[in-house]
């Protein structure tokens, strides 16, 4: 006798034998409920950037783990550390240039500990680096991010060079998990580590966006304003938007696997 489905695998099956419109208007929605109750339960809401910074840190440590104890790097994206690399050192430059606080603190710690996960990748756990399935070309990113921030960047008095390399580092960040989503893409198998790093960045960003939002919000608009003028400020909260969705369907197939009890995640074709 066949047993009785959970009420999470009916949801799930529900969901996943929705066309796929249907899919991304249910995504929204799901967002704009997450948005409401955030907006309910944390009455400041830079305590959500913080705690964007703590689960992205969470992130990190999961990562380090995995070189340290595990010692492979199998299913990990070199180039998806090569460009958080680069934004982050962009950011760093305009945060000494332009702004100086604690943000410049945590992305400097968070840029000697990717360099350190290159330095493992690129040497010490070469052997195990699965070259061939990290096969993203990152111009197909950089270049569209260089040629946007030449078209669309902050309208400050700083000068124009720090303010293109302001919008680059907005822009590049939102997409630079797209290699480390094509490597699982081409394995379709990924292993507990990795997709505890992967789903931390995800939830990491959501905050984030949430917290552009709210404050957004809270401000009747007057952040985006604060921002200048023109289309950078629409364009700063739709780089927060990207980079939640883009990992948005990763995350939705990785809390289905947990409840499932599986400690690996078999991603299904068409999946990131």
């Amino acid at each position: 006798m066949r047993g009785t489905k959970g009420p999470i695998q009916a949801v799930s099956t529900w969901v996943r034998r929705q066309p796929p419109k249907m899919k991304a208007f249910l995504a929204v929605v799901s967002g704009m409920a997450a948005l409401m109750f955030l907006r309910m339960v944390v009455h400041d809401h830079d305590n959500l950037f913080v705690a964007a910074e703590a689960v992205h840190a969470i992130g990190i440590s999961v990562l380090i783990y995995k070189l340290t104890k595990e010692k492979t790097c199998a299913g990990l994206s070199l180039k998806s550390q090569e460009l958080t690399a680069l934004f982050l050192a962009v950011r760093l430059y305009c945060s000494f240039v332009m702004e100086y606080d604690i943000h410049t603190l945590l992305d400097l710690a968070t840029l000697g500990t990717t360099v350190w996960v290159i330095y493992m990748i690129r040497f010490k756990l070469k052997s195990s680096y699965m070259d061939d399935k990290d096969n993203f070309a990152i111009y197909y990113v950089v270049i569209p991010c260089v040629l946007l921030s030449i078209a669309i960047h902050p309208s400050t008095q700083h000068h124009i060079f720090n303010r293109i390399c302001w919008a680059f580092c907005v822009y590049l960040e939102a997409v630079s998990v797209l290699p480390q989503l094509r490597v699982m893409q081409n394995t379709k198998i990924v292993e507990p580590f990795t997709a505890h790093y992967v789903f931390a960045l995800g939830v990491a960003r959501f905050l984030s966006c949430a917290h552009w939002i709210l404050q957004v919000l809270d401000t009747r608009g007057r952040l985006l304003t604060a921002l200048g003028y023109g289309l950078w400020p629409s364009m700063v909260l739709l780089s927060e938007i990207i980079q939640t969705f883009i990992l948005a369907d990763f995350c939705y197939y990785y809390v289905k696997s947990v409840f499932g009890g599986q400690l690996v995640l078999r991603l299904p074709s068409g999946v990131v």
